[in-house]
């Protein structure tokens, strides 16, 4: 995914400023594709000198207003040629893994138990506040095939933080049996081969 058509999306589903897009970004498309208002107005730059968007005319300018933005067919076209390419799933990486990783290797885990801890409360909060947006957005009578997407986009994002809670639960579980010190279990000595 990439900013330009995060974007672009945005605009098509309603003309905005820069900053209406920014409280987007903050209230849905950021959920899954986060951006600051500085990278959100650079990229609105760039696609308005690629004749993707343009400015919308008002009826007074003046200095200091805000400009509103709408997508050109230009634009729409490069959307829709982005959407039917072929693209493959991203490396996933997370640095909590490779920290689990190296506990085990220098063997500690001091405070590697606490913030397992931590992430499992925000993995909550974030499934509790997807299942709000659910239970608000996606009741009965919602079923034109925009809404069956975004209600799958959503979907996706109430599994991932279900399959995160259980995996944090088990972790912590795991942490519960270790030894008290965290320590290094010792490997027995393995026998060399003769040369």
């Amino acid at each position: 995914m990439s900013l330009p058509h995060a974007i672009l999306t945005a605009l098509l589903e309603r003309p905005s400023s820069g900053l209406e897009l920014t409280r987007r970004f903050d209230r849905s498309i950021g959920y899954f594709w986060s951006a600051t208002h500085q990278q959100i107005y650079r990229e609105l730059g760039k696609l308005e000198g690629a004749g993707y968007i343009r400015a919308l005319p008002t009826e007074r300018p003046a200095r200091g207003q805000k400009k509103s933005y709408e997508v050109l067919p230009a634009g729409r076209e490069e959307l829709a040629r982005w959407t039917s390419a072929p693209q493959d799933p991203k490396p996933w990486r997370d640095a909590l893994f490779v920290r689990l990783r190296a506990s085990a290797v220098v063997g500690t885990t001091t405070g590697v138990e606490d913030d397992l801890r931590r992430h499992l409360s925000l993995h909550q909060r974030q499934l509790a506040e997807y299942e709000e947006i659910e239970k608000r957005d996606f009741g009965p009578g919602r079923d034109t095939a925009q809404d069956r997407l975004q209600h799958l986009i959503l979907r996706a994002g109430i599994d991932l933080e279900t399959v995160w809670t259980q995996w944090l639960a088990s972790a912590l579980e795991e942490f519960g049996r270790l030894p008290e010190d965290g320590g290094r279990e010792e490997e027995p000595e393995r026998e060399q081969p003769e040369s």
